[in-house]
């Protein structure tokens, strides 16, 4: 059964309701029935349902899900507990704890952070096993850009993390009189060192979020 958050539902239902949407719905069941895809069905909206609309602090956007057996879970840059943590989000928990002065987690399981109200939304929801980037092109940016341009144009004084050139494309979509948007090198292994390490985002969006009096993420 695919979950999605109610307040989602609302706020996508024009995109729901488009032909678009439709022929994206047809391929990806097609994919489904006759490819091994990521993540699970039942997980494909788990980061807007873990994330409702009104309680999105933080917005990191990622590319597409893990292509990697028993990763992807839903949620971009996460991977359950027990799974190995990947490269990237190794960087990420690096930047983190340099940024933070906090210890490096135990696991990979960023539910913690949506549970806070950092919504952690993949361009395409799906994708095929080792395959990266397979699904995209297919639809889904049509659902995930509408669902950053209603909270940039429904909320107000949130933070995008935007990492990588893919990411930083989608800033086109973010009104940045009304929020912050952070841009550094996609934290995968082969770029970091330019300088995400070093970027201070964790900070940075605590302390604008404190600014505006909105409760810090504990990263």
């Amino acid at each position: 059964m695919v979950r999605i958050d109610s307040s989602w539902a609302e706020k996508l239902a024009g995109v729901f309701a488009s032909a678009e949407w439709e022929r994206l719905a047809d391929f990806v069941r097609h994919e489904y029935a006759n490819e091994l895809i990521f993540p699970p069905a039942g997980k494909i909206f788990a980061a807007l349902d873990a994330c409702p609309f009104d309680r999105v602090k933080v917005v990191i956007i990622g590319q597409d899900p893990y292509h990697g057996p028993g990763q992807a879970n839903g949620l971009a840059f996460s991977v359950a507990p027990g799974v190995a943590i990947p490269p990237s989000l190794q960087n990420i928990f690096k930047e983190v704890s340099d940024d933070m002065g906090t210890p490096m987690p135990a696991n990979g399981d960023l539910t913690r952070w949506a549970a806070q109200g950092v919504l952690l939304l993949n361009s395409s929801l799906t994708v095929k096993a080792g395959k990266p980037a397979s699904h995209a092109g297919m639809g889904w940016e049509v659902m995930t850009d509408a669902a950053i341009k209603a909270l940039s144009d429904g909320r107000e004084h949130l933070v995008f993390l935007l990492w990588g050139a893919h990411a930083g494309k989608k800033s086109g979509l973010i009104d940045p009189s009304k929020h912050l948007i952070l841009k550094a090198p996609h934290p995968s292994p082969l770029s970091a060192h330019r300088g995400f390490f070093g970027c201070r985002h964790f900070s940075r969006t605590n302390a604008y979020l404190k600014l505006h009096n909105v409760d810090p993420i504990i990263w």
